[in-house]
């Protein structure tokens, strides 16, 4: 058995299988839109590609820690100069610590080519968002059925009889919408859906209120979907954000209307927050 060899090969394959999770995770969508469509990629979750990305690395690592001791002359004769003069910043090294440090520096600055490659990541990730579907808020699948028809306005007793005319199969109100879609191989939105009918009447009284904190998949939504979504009027929106120093437009995405105006979507959705209460204050 040549130990030698056999890690060269971890390496090799660890680091190959590196590479397939790592571009797996580049166009996975985001986490809470793969829980909540339940999405799944030859038979693995998010989770799972993570969990195995993460346990690849540190094979890799070791690997390639063994692969250091081994090859220290070889190494060490890269850093020898003419005279075999052991010397650390050759040519070569040097022109890698500047490669490492260009990407680095330009990943942190948002300088292309970096920040296009992060960019094309997010819009893969943003397609995902309209393909899959967004959940109502964060980890919606984690709410009990009780908990999740209360914050949703759904009559519970109406959405326990849906689900049971559905034929899905689940305990009581206490269990998960994770749970009971995983005990029935479905989704959490499919179980979302099979409830929807269940409405309860003052969704209209609330359709108008602007959350105090952004909704999920805040920054993919147009403003004029934002304003049709709470009721309100995009004339007197747009104005009073040209008041703040926001120009906008309804076609316009949040992320787009905020790196039109150099700044973050979270001072976009303050800004829209604060033209959103004073429009609502009586005159």
């Amino acid at each position: 058995m040549n130990i030698r060899k056999i890690t060269s090969m971890t390496m090799f394959i660890s680091f190959i299988l590196l590479v397939l999770t790592s571009v797996i995770l580049y166009i996975v969508p985001q986490g809470r839109i793969a829980y909540w469509a339940d999405w799944h990629l030859w038979g693995l979750t998010k989770t799972e590609w993570s969990n195995l990305h993460i346990n690849l690395g540190f094979l890799f690592l070791f690997a390639g820690f063994l692969h250091l001791y081994y090859n220290w002359r070889p190494i060490t004769a890269y850093m020898k100069n003419k005279a075999r003069e052991l010397k650390i910043f050759t040519l070569s090294f040097n022109i890698a610590m500047l490669l490492t440090l260009i990407v680095g520096v330009g990943t942190y600055f948002e300088i292309p080519p970096m920040s296009s490659v992060i960019n094309l990541g997010e819009s893969i990730k943003d397609s995902a968002a309209e393909k899959y579907g967004e959940p109502p808020y964060g980890h919606a699948e984690l709410s009990s059925l009780k908990l999740f028809s209360k914050k949703q306005d759904l009559e519970l007793e109406q959405a326990v009889e849906l689900l049971r005319k559905a034929g899905i199969q689940f305990k009581d109100g206490n269990e998960t919408l994770a749970a009971i879609a995983s005990v029935n191989k479905l989704s959490p939105q499919d179980i979302y859906n099979i409830i929807k009918p269940a409405a309860g009447s003052s969704g209209a009284d609330d359709r108008g209120n602007f959350p105090d904190s952004p909704m999920p998949g805040f920054g993919n939504m147009t403003l004029g979907a934002i304003c049709s979504q709470y009721n309100l009027m995009f004339p007197v929106i747009r104005r009073g954000l040209e008041e703040k120093g926001v120009k906008a437009d309804a076609e316009m995405t949040i992320k787009e209307i905020a790196a039109a105006n150099e700044k973050d979507p979270m001072a976009i959705f303050e800004a829209i927050h604060g033209v959103a209460n004073e429009s609502s204050q009586p005159q």
